[in-house]
């Protein structure tokens, strides 16, 4: 019988693994669709989750973020944490990596690179950086202090972890217009969440491009994801309740300045400026 995961078995920013049992059950209220769209795939585990409830759906994965790829690099993942527990080994648990230690590790990562051609930088760095930390290249790694957070085990391979799916990697909007008038249809809806880092994913996203997703829960079965950080909801009801206000930005002047927090965070602050338009002046006869 196929296993069914209830976590993804490589680690993933937002992966859906404690919505798991509560998302099999939402499951049920669509026993009649036949289709199941995946439009921000990730980790695939919804996907996976969606295949084994419901074997008999077409269940479309939008991997997007080259999970596959990761998967299949598994056994290059487990020779590089082996050798990085052989690297660390006089470092404790949790502690940080420095000096010769580091630059071994460093440089392991390097050979392996110019080895195999690819290297899993988000497991990598999992196993190397602290408190939910990735990096999605070497420089980046180098700019981090490094820790002993290697787990002690390898990483399973997986090899059926994907399979029945029908898997494409695409703009979600492009897949949307390619499924959304197929007879029972649901779209699983899990895009990057507001105010929430998004570093780890091959885009990047705007307050727009949030709105933007709402399109594709216009009159469509949708199971959708969100986090009170975004205030998505909170914004909507909103809307809904002053739909004669259009955009009172319209028009406006703008100044920007670019802050700096650090080497690595900065942010944009914003003027918008708009003059009221004058009342024609009408003189007393």
């Amino acid at each position: 019988m196929r296993k069914m995961y209830l976590s993804a078995p490589l680690p993933f920013v937002g992966q859906k693994r404690m919505f798991a049992r509560e998302f099999i059950k939402v499951l049920e209220q669509f026993n009649d669709k036949t289709v199941f769209v995946d439009l921000f795939g990730g980790s695939g585990l919804l996907s996976h989750i969606t295949k084994c409830q419901r074997p008999d759906a077409t269940v479309v994965y939008n991997d997007f973020d080259g999970y596959r790829e990761r998967l299949q690099a598994i056994p290059q993942t487990n020779i590089l944490l082996a050798d990085f527990r052989r690297l660390a080994a006089g470092v404790p648990k949790d502690k940080p990596i420095r000096g010769a230690a580091r630059e071994r590790i460093l440089e392991r990562i390097v050979m392996a690179e110019r080895e195999w051609g690819y290297v899993d930088y988000i497991t990598v760095s999992s196993a190397l950086m602290f408190s939910m930390k990735y990096a999605t290249s070497l420089e980046a790694m180098r700019k981090e202090t490094l820790y002993n957070n290697i787990r002690k085990t390898d990483y399973p391979p997986c090899p059926d972890y994907l399979d029945g799916l029908t898997i494409t990697s695409c703009d979600y909007k492009e897949l949307y217009e390619k499924y959304k008038d197929v007879p029972g249809v649901v779209f699983l809806v899990d895009p990057p969440y507001l105010s929430t880092e998004v570093g780890t994913y091959k885009m990047y996203w705007r307050l727009s491009d949030y709105l933007d997703v709402l399109n594709v829960l216009r009159d469509k079965p949708f199971v959708y994801f969100t986090s009170n950080k975004s205030s998505i909801i909170e914004l909507c009801e909103w809307l809904g309740e002053n739909k004669t206000l259009g955009n009172p930005f319209k028009n406006c002047g703008k100044v920007e300045f670019n802050a700096h927090m650090n080497y690595s965070a900065k942010y944009t602050d914003i003027m918008l400026y708009k003059k009221q338009d004058e009342k024609p002046f009408n003189k007393a006869a």
